[in-house]
């Protein structure tokens, strides 16, 4: 049996919140397998309209083939979400009524060896999204000080051995590169005291996150495009973003928050100066989670968090 691209997590949810209809037209920002965009588009049809973004070249045309058969109009768009605005009108859409983002890295891309994405088999320590542009995990701590390795991996990681992690990066690379994803996870485990490395996830889950944030810039390329994409949003549309970590969702809930008209002026202030004003309705008071049902099923989706906003007005 052929195993699927990538499992969706939330796949119902976001199909309900983002209440897609159709004619419509929506962007799959982060197109994946395209195990969303295929159920959105079933609800777009006939006649509507699914962009799909994705910076991985494998990944979208997976998502092609699974709209294949699909009565909608799809675009494939090979970019940076960060550039989703650009991307958009460079094919003549200016606006949407449904915008999904789907945040960090896919099952395909955990479960293909040679991405650099994952420490379950040796691998060249990659970690690009997109494998035709950018630095890899390993140039990135060929080049970085020592200082700057453990900034990332406390600031992206949370790991709490950032700074003696970093140290052994720095010692390890005098002698010989880190090359491979076992390298990295072995010289992990050594930094880290036995006594003090976590039972229930893999020593170096953290300093991988870490890096593969680091090396795509997840995060700043997400406080671009989330502004971006509710200004592209029609009156009544929505936005729905999947996140997976503590940073990605704190990034989306202030964004929310700001776009829905929370005041930022200094306390004591005795009017309100800094101009905030509700552009968007937050629906999702807080972050809808997977049931027990399916993270059973799918176990990846346990740390999904679902935030959905509604566009006012321009």
């Amino acid at each position: 049996m052929t195993r699927p691209y990538h499992v969706p997590a939330l796949a119902a949810e976001v199909t309900e919140w983002l209440n897609p209809q159709p004619g419509q037209t929506f962007v799959d920002a982060t197109a994946g397998g395209g195990g969303h965009a295929r159920l959105l588009a079933q609800r777009l049809a006939p006649g509507g309209t699914l962009a799909l973004i994705d910076r991985d070249p494998e990944a979208l045309a997976a998502a092609g083939a699974a709209l294949e058969g699909t009565d909608v109009r799809t675009i494939a768009i090979h970019g940076n979400f960060r550039e989703i605005a650009a991307l958009l009108r460079q094919r003549s859409i200016e606006r949407v009524e449904g915008a999904l983002f789907d945040l960090g890295v896919s099952s395909h891309q955990l479960d293909e060896p040679g991405r650099g994405f994952s420490f379950r088999a040796d691998a060249p320590l990659d970690m690009r999204m997109d494998p035709t542009q950018g630095e890899t995990a390993a140039q990135l701590l060929e080049r970085m000080d020592e200082r700057a390795i453990a900034k990332a991996l406390y600031e992206y990681g949370e790991e709490r051995w950032a700074a003696r992690i970093a140290r052994f990066i720095v010692e390890e690379r005098r002698t010989k590169p880190l090359k491979t994803t076992l390298q990295l996870a072995h010289l992990v485990q050594r930094a880290i005291p036995k006594a003090a490395q976590p039972s229930d996830i893999h020593a170096a889950t953290k300093v991988f996150q870490a890096l593969r944030i680091l090396v795509n810039d997840e995060l700043g390329a997400l406080k671009e495009a989330l502004s971006q994409t509710i200004s592209l949003l029609a009156p009544g549309g929505r936005i729905a973003v999947i996140a997976y970590h503590s940073l990605e969702d704190r990034i989306v809930k202030e964004t929310f928050l700001r776009q829905a008209g929370r005041c930022e002026c200094p306390p004591g202030l005795p009017v309100c100066v800094c101009g905030a004003r509700s552009v968007i309705r937050i629906l999702t008071r807080k972050p809808v989670i997977p049931d027990t049902a399916e993270t059973a099923r799918n176990p990846r989706s346990r740390s999904a968090r679902l935030r959905v906003a509604e566009k006012l007005h321009d």
